[in-house]
């Protein structure tokens, strides 16, 4: 017994990082396991929540370590996106902190619910297919002779005023709750035309690491963190996203996005029922 909790629920919390991992690596919607596996172990919604985020913090942290090379060159944009999604993670943590419990408690299922429509509408995955489309065309550019250079990350200054509206709500939410957030920011980023997909996809991580390590520096300052809970899914999302890669690979995207959807659904439909 661990701070309340058994060695097999520790080790649940742990297979639940697992899977958290997995689906986060395969359609970004880590948070639609790992959060309602801590509900189940009895966390209450908003530690729940708080624990989540600092457990899952390494995963977004790791993937703006290995996109280096899709973030050479922006410095600025990267150093500002940073930002914008430390502040707003601050503002978000507050806000699950400081308003009523009963108000997350409301919003947790309409949260999920958004966040699963975006899977289902899966913008990640037609702008994958525009980018290989596009990468198409310059391969066949190059072999007729012609210029091929890829189109860069365009200017701070030449970004829409809606742009950085976005932005600051992805990060705000990010520090909130969070699902599906790195799928919304691509959203955004693709629809003002910033630059290629697998450069707006490094940015977007940006956003929702900046928004999870500050959110998570307020949620343990605050002590509202579960730690046995929120180390043993940290644990479990790092062997999740490590396996995910040969593991996706034998899988339809389409399976794994359905499965998301419905799995997200079903939970909605659940924590309405108990809450309303």
């Amino acid at each position: 017994m661990v701070a309340g909790f058994s060695v097999i629920t520790l080790l649940l919390i742990l297979l639940a990082g697992v899977g958290a991992g997995f689906v986060g690596y395969a359609v970004g919607a880590s948070s639609l396991v790992s959060y309602p596996a801590l509900l189940a172990c009895g966390i209450p919604p908003v530690l729940a929540n708080a624990s989540n985020t600092v457990g899952v913090v390494g995963t977004g942290i790791g993937g703006v370590m290995g996109a280096r090379r899709e973030l050479k060159g922006q410095a600025l944009r990267v150093a500002v996106y940073v930002s914008i999604g430390a502040v707003g993670g601050v503002a978000g943590a507050y806000l699950l902190l400081e308003l009523d419990p009963k108000v997350f408690e409301f919003a947790a299922p309409a949260l999920i619910l958004f966040s699963s429509l975006i899977i289902a509408v899966n913008p990640r995955g037609r702008m994958q297919a525009k980018q290989a489309a596009a990468d198409a065309h310059a391969q066949l550019t190059r072999m007729q002779g012609g210029d091929s250079l890829e189109r860069p990350v365009q200017p701070l200054k030449q970004d829409s005023w809606w742009v950085w509206i976005g932005v600051v709500a992805v990060a705000v939410y990010s520090g909130y709750f969070g699902a599906g957030a790195g799928t919304l920011a691509l959203a955004v980023l693709d629809a003002a035309k910033i630059g290629p997909f697998h450069k707006i996809n490094a940015l977007k991580t940006l956003i929702g690491t900046g928004a999870n390590i500050t959110a998570s520096i307020v949620f343990i300052v605050r002590g509202a963190v579960d730690w046995p809970a929120a180390i043993m899914l940290c644990v479990g999302c790092f062997i999740g996203g490590y396996i995910a890669p040969p593991i996706t690979r034998r899988i339809p995207a389409n399976v794994m996005r359905a499965a998301a959807v419905i799995a997200g659904i079903v939970l909605t439909i659940d924590l309405a029922l108990k809450t309303y």
